[in-house]
């Protein structure tokens, strides 16, 4: 309904030139005509490369693969009339000098004749000269009401009754166009399973959609807030908000939560926390590849940033996975790269601090002193947390919970007490990689390793908190200050 006001008001102030992003062409011109119908005067005209203006029986045909002679045609027409001119797919001709002159000469003689030329394009590419003559909309995809009803139409069409479903099935498709609902409604029925499994089916359709491009990985975890060993309070603000996406938390008045910000020393378990978050909350997880984001092209991050926010949007609520972030966001790299980075970093800040969608942000650093200010500004996300190196007791856990998943039926064998003492200074990541190292040895001499094997590699063992000590000492230095939540009991 926002759409439908804006664009009538536009309309309704002679705005001549206007840009609507979508690939929802049939969609659009309904909801044109909706418009026109119910507060407007206008006749519409519809034109591409191929056919031409086809809507019209005097005009069959009419400018076809003539995108110049579109612009003419408009024209040609009489004046007594308002109307409005649909061109799809015309960014691809706008680089063109002669359309270029052709648009603005046209603009001055719309807004006398209270004419409206729509371009109806699936992304934004318009030329310099052109931008300040040009308004550009964005399509929004179908909302629940929207989706619900052409679901009950679908099923009434196919003599199926989904009333138990219907509620679900509008909030899982959130996200997709009403053409890819009808293919994906039209597939489910064929295969002839149950309704009782379109929540897994259009779970892997979500998928497909992900992979369609090369920004966004739909990532499959089975991970559990227990495999995680220690961690107390980011375990116990994360369960907190397990059911912060749900119909109930939204009938409370409950915002939805924004993401948080894992900042720790490598192998701290920052990555698994993320993962576990999915499993956790029961939505999908998206990992966002940051490297991705900046391509060679001028112009083409931004918009690769503005594709993966709608991506991640079209598939709420869901978790969007943002590792080593510092990487990507270097205070250091703002100044070689023609203010690419800056750009990116302003386009993911403004969504950080004004999205409204059920897109948690998981976002991973490893050194926090080199992330811009703004990126820790209080708003962007709804907490900043420290993952220190394990203390004793979380040693503990760890090693039980590494050896369970190895030796499920003698774990209890192992000296854990012992091991932990000896791997003071040892993170996560390097506990799990001497029980490796231990099994690795002990099958070479084909047996079965023991707590000995495990105590003969620690020995050998050089932590990341000794090679790169100052690194992780001045980490932990800043960490002290308060500035932050710590992850872990003290």
């Amino acid at each position: 309904m926002h759409f439908q006001n804006e664009l009538k008001l536009l309309l309704m102030s002679q705005y001549s030139l206007l840009y609507i992003v979508t690939d929802e062409e049939e969609r659009l011109e309904y909801t044109i005509n909706q418009v026109i119908e119910n507060d407007c005067n206008n006749f519409i005209y519809s034109w591409d490369f191929i056919d031409g203006y086809n809507n019209n029986p005097n005009y069959i045909e009419k400018a076809n693969r003539s995108p110049l002679e579109a612009l003419e045609f408009i024209e040609t027409l009489d004046t007594l009339t308002s109307k409005i001119f649909i061109l799809k797919d015309f960014h691809v001709f706008m680089n063109d000098i002669a359309i270029i002159r052709k648009l603005k000469n046209i603009s001055k003689k719309l807004k006398i004749i209270n004419s409206h030329i729509i371009i109806c394009a699936p992304e934004v590419r318009i030329p310099f000269l052109l931008q300040n003559v040009i308004t550009v909309l964005e399509f929004p995809l179908p909302n629940v009401k929207e989706i619900q009803l052409e679901l009950k139409r679908l099923f009434k069409l196919m003599s199926i009754d989904s009333s138990k479903y219907s509620q679900s099935l509008s909030f899982a498709y959130k996200g997709f166009s009403i053409a890819r609902i009808r293919r994906s409604i039209a597939k489910f029925v064929s295969s002839q399973k149950s309704l009782d499994d379109i929540t897994d089916y259009i779970l892997e359709e979500k998928k497909q959609l992900i992979q369609q491009t090369d920004i966004l990985e739909f990532y499959h975890c089975d991970n559990k807030l227990e495999d995680i060993g220690g961690l107390i309070n980011l375990k116990e603000w994360l369960k907190k908000r397990s059911k912060a996406f749900s119909q109930q938390a939204q009938n409370y008045g409950l915002p939805s939560p924004k993401g948080i910000l894992l900042v720790g020393i490598q192998g701290t378990g920052k990555s698994l926390s993320a993962k576990v978050i999915s499993q956790q909350w029961k939505v999908p997880l998206l990992r966002l590849d940051i490297g991705k984001i900046f391509a060679g092209i001028v112009g083409e991050s931004e918009e690769r940033m503005r594709q993966m926010i709608k991506l991640s949007e079209q598939s709420a609520p869901c978790i969007l996975w943002i590792d080593e972030i510092d990487k990507a966001f270097s205070r250091l790299s703002n100044n070689t790269d023609s203010g690419t980075t800056n750009r990116v970093l302003s386009s993911f800040l403004t969504w950080l601090s004004e999205k409204e969608t059920q897109v948690f942000i998981v976002a991973t650093a490893n050194n926090i002193l080199s992330l811009p200010t703004e990126l820790l500004r209080k708003g962007r996300f709804d907490e900043i947390f420290f993952l220190d190196l394990p203390n004793q007791e979380e040693r503990v856990k760890i090693f039980q919970i590494h050896l369970m998943r190895v030796r499920p039926l003698t774990w209890k064998s192992f000296n854990s007490q012992h091991l932990s003492e000896l791997t003071h200074g040892f993170s996560g990541a390097e506990i799990k990689q001497s029980i490796i190292e231990a099994m690795h040895n002990a099958f070479y001499e084909e047996r079965e390793f023991n707590t000995n094997d495990i105590v003969s590699v620690i020995t050998e063992f050089i932590p990341l908190a000794f090679t790169d000590q100052s690194s992780v000492t001045a980490l932990q230095e800043w960490a002290k200050l308060g500035k932050i939540r710590l992850a872990s009991k003290v």
